[in-house]
């Protein structure tokens, strides 16, 4: 039986002694240095812990805690039957390596001077941090990315920023923690930049629910993110900006949604062109004096233009005013006094005025109440309808189509229907985009009209872009069929970007092998916080061969390279990361903020490598699915043997092809080599993490609490891979002035 302790060394001149973990086992001892000191009198050699006299007493006892687990897993509870004295100590020497390198103070010169040329971003919707991975990882022809803020509204995410780009990396990227949607957001996002220029953004903002403009029902908390992501670029106007998705963005409501996207990107205008079309349009009045009022509101939508956030809701207050004291003007002609007073038609137009220019304060109401159904799942039930009735009473569209019902129900003579027609259209003009504006100044154009406005609107519109395309990240390095959509913005003084080259030809894709192989050494409900070594040839025996050639030496981004390449699990050992990050030190874990803040951090070597625990009637069916190698091929044996399941698919993973797209749940998917599922690690592997990222916080959650924690397997499964991310950051350094 071993036994474990700590003991002190002889003290040094400054009074403080070093601190040894002692292992003594089968007549055998192994001692290691902890990195610790600690004064004589401020150690317990009985309770084997420093005391509370002690500053660091919390901090320094937590990680003797730690180190003792460590070696107890190591002598009791490993899976490995037996370790040599070296072994021992060299894997408890790694361990405090972490420690000791996260707790050295060093002064280095200045990156930036030694580096090159630097060229900012910004991580919105970050998440676990795939687009800052991919961006950091990224230099060409001497320019790289500094990392200025990551943005997301989850506590997991922030923490786990803070522990990789700040405490790892030594990093100075600030964390928004706020959401996009909220009033206040764009001043705390410049106010966290200071000033700082910001060259490019990234960002996956949700479009799940986002649906036509005026034909939005569900009220999903995620509706519109990609407008509030946009109010951000055009705030901020970077060199570029990309937007990923979903790939089922392109064929919703038969790919209306796709178009809308490109159309609300092309209305990002440069403000300085702004007055060009704004001339253009007041020379139109003089060819089209009739429609003179609907000329003058096209010439404040487009000023609106020029303004941004509280400016531009004042401008629009203005605006909707203006076109309210023209229907003032109207109401005694159209109307006798009683009925302007008491007739219901005429109230809901006047009402429907005060509701849109309250417009902003209704914005706000309705975030809240959609905030709050969503918390309260209020969704298949007997209130649904009632929540979402209201929310659609208050919408600014269909506001507009009361105002226009009530004006049609008046039955107003000959004489002043066009005036009722350039009410209601000036109406929606306040709810035109950019693009929309454009189109309908164009129905006021000639031939030569048009010639001119082409022109104009060539130099108006801030950002280039075609169409969005189709990334599948296998491409790129990543040993996974994850297809997603780009939308990739290029401002006008930059060259275009229309799609990101494939760093890996078809035959050479990353297989599942390469990504996992050296990680096939946990079991169900183990967790392993060190390496060890894979014998291919012993764990597959007649196909260790075929196995064995599925390993091949690439380059960091996937390409084969038989000269100076690395295996994929060696890159992912390694880090991607370049040479410029020479302040970084070990990767830790910590549970939560309050962790971090009391130095409560786990220095393991290898991190997030927790098997499920599942019960043998569980690991049946794996095997059965594992041995068919379908899930649906394995229904007719799992029915004979009363192993069937609810579970509406198990992905088995093939050793020789790439994954299919890494999602939320590690349940879902089956290791190619044993009936389990899935660690955090191997799905990162999966979505080309390096093992020094990582996942911080809970491992896994479920129920409701699914709709506000981001545990690790959630972090993991919504994240950019790192190398698609660093493929999309490699075109845009070869393109960016």
């Amino acid at each position: 039986m071993a036994t474990i302790n700590f003991y002190l060394d002889k003290s040094d001149k400054k009074g403080f002694s070093p601190i040894h973990l002692r292992i003594n086992c089968n007549g055998k001892q192994v001692k290691v240095s902890t990195k610790e000191k600690v004064r004589m009198v401020d150690f317990d050699k009985e309770k084997q812990e420093v005391k509370t006299t002690s500053e660091r007493h919390n901090e320094i006892n937590h990680y003797l805690s730690f180190l003792k687990n460590r070696a107890n897993d190591l002598l009791n509870r490993s899976y490995k039957k037996s370790y040599t004295n070296t072994e021992i100590k060299k894997i408890l020497t790694g361990y405090v390596g972490g420690y000791n390198s996260d707790h050295n103070i060093s002064i280095v010169e200045e990156q930036v001077a030694l580096y090159g040329k630097p060229f900012t971003f910004i991580d919105l919707f970050a998440g676990a941090g795939g687009f800052s991975e991919g961006f950091l990882q990224s230099e060409v022809n001497n320019k790289y990315f500094e990392f200025l803020l990551g943005s997301d509204i989850n506590d997991n995410c922030e923490l786990t920023h803070l522990v990789r780009y700040n405490h790892q990396l030594g990093l100075g990227a600030s964390f928004l923690k706020q959401d996009i949607t909220e009033p206040g957001f764009l001043d705390s996002l410049l106010g966290e930049l200071h000033g700082q220029k910001v060259d490019v953004v990234c960002g996956g903002p949700p479009c799940q629910s986002f649906s036509l403009a005026g034909k939005r029902r569900k009220f999903d908390k995620k509706d519109d993110l990609f407008s509030h992501y946009l109010e951000v670029i055009k705030v901020l106007q970077p060199k570029y900006f990309i937007m990923e998705n979903v790939k089922g963005i392109l064929t919703k409501e038969k790919g209306k949604i796709g178009e809308l996207i490109v159309n609300e990107i092309n209305s990002i205008v440069d403000i300085h062109e702004i007055p060009k079309l704004a001339t253009f349009v007041k020379k139109l009045k003089r060819t089209y004096e009739q429609d003179d009022f609907l000329l003058d509101c096209i010439v404040k939508r487009i000023d609106i233009e020029k303004h941004s956030d509280n400016k531009a809701e004042e401008a629009m207050g203005n605006y909707l005013k203006s076109v309210e004291s023209v229907f003032r003007k109207l109401t005694p002609k159209i109307v006798d006094y009683k009925t302007s007073k008491t007739d219901v038609r005429i109230s809901t137009i006047r009402h429907g005025f005060n509701l849109l220019v309250r417009g902003k304060e209704l914005e706000k109401l309705k975030r809240r109440i959609i905030r709050e159904k969503d918390y309260c799942n209020i969704d298949n039930d007997y209130f649904v309808d009632a929540f979402n009735n209201f929310l659609t009473e208050i919408d600014t569209y269909e506001i507009i189509e009361k105002i226009e019902e009530a004006f049609e129900n008046l039955n107003i003579s000959k004489e002043y229907i066009k005036s009722r027609n350039d009410i209601i259209t000036a109406l929606k003009i306040s709810t035109f985009s950019f693009e929309d504006t454009l189109q309908f100044v164009k129905m006021f154009c000639n031939e030569k009209q048009r010639i001119e406005l082409d022109n104009i609107i060539d130099g108006i519109r801030l950002y280039k872009i075609e169409a969005p395309f189709v990334a599948n990240a296998s491409n790129y390095g990543v040993p996974q069929n994850r297809e997603r959509v780009l939308f990739i913005g290029c401002r006008k003084d930059q060259k275009f970007i229309s799609g990101i080259p494939a760093t890996v030809a078809e035959k050479d894709k990353v297989s599942v092998f390469e990504a996992l192989y050296d990680l096939d050494f946990v079991g169900n409900n183990e967790e392993a916080h060190h390496y060890e070594s894979v014998d291919i040839s012993k764990q597959y025996n007649g196909t260790a061969k075929k196995m064995q050639n599925l390993l091949k030496l690439r380059s960091v981004g996937g390409a084969p390279d038989m000269l100076k390449g690395k295996t994929f699990s060696d890159w992912s050992k390694k880090g991607r990361l370049n040479g410029r990050f020479i302040n970084t030190t070990k990767s830790f874990y910590v549970k939560d903020k309050e962790s971090l803040e009391k130095g409560e951090k786990i220095y393991d070597v290898l991190h997030n490598h927790k098997t499920s625990k599942q019960n043998e009637k569980v690991i049946k069916r794996l095997d059965i699915i594992l041995q068919e190698g379908d899930y649906k091929n394995a229904q007719c044996q799992l029915e004979e043997c009363g192993l069937s399941s609810n579970k509406r698919n198990y992905n088995v993973l093939k050793p020789e092809k790439q994954s299919p797209t890494v999602m939320t749940i590690a349940d879902d998917y089956i290791h190619y080599n044993s009936p389990r599922a899935l660690t955090v690690r191997e799905m990162a592997r999966l979505q080309s993490f390096d093992d020094s990222f990582v996942f911080q916080g809970k491992r896994s959650t479920g129920g409701n609490k699914r709709k506000t924690e981001v545990p690790q397997f959630t972090l993991v499964g919504n994240a950019v891979p790192p190398l698609l991310a660093r493929a999309v950051a490699d075109e845009i350094l070869r393109k960016i002035r």
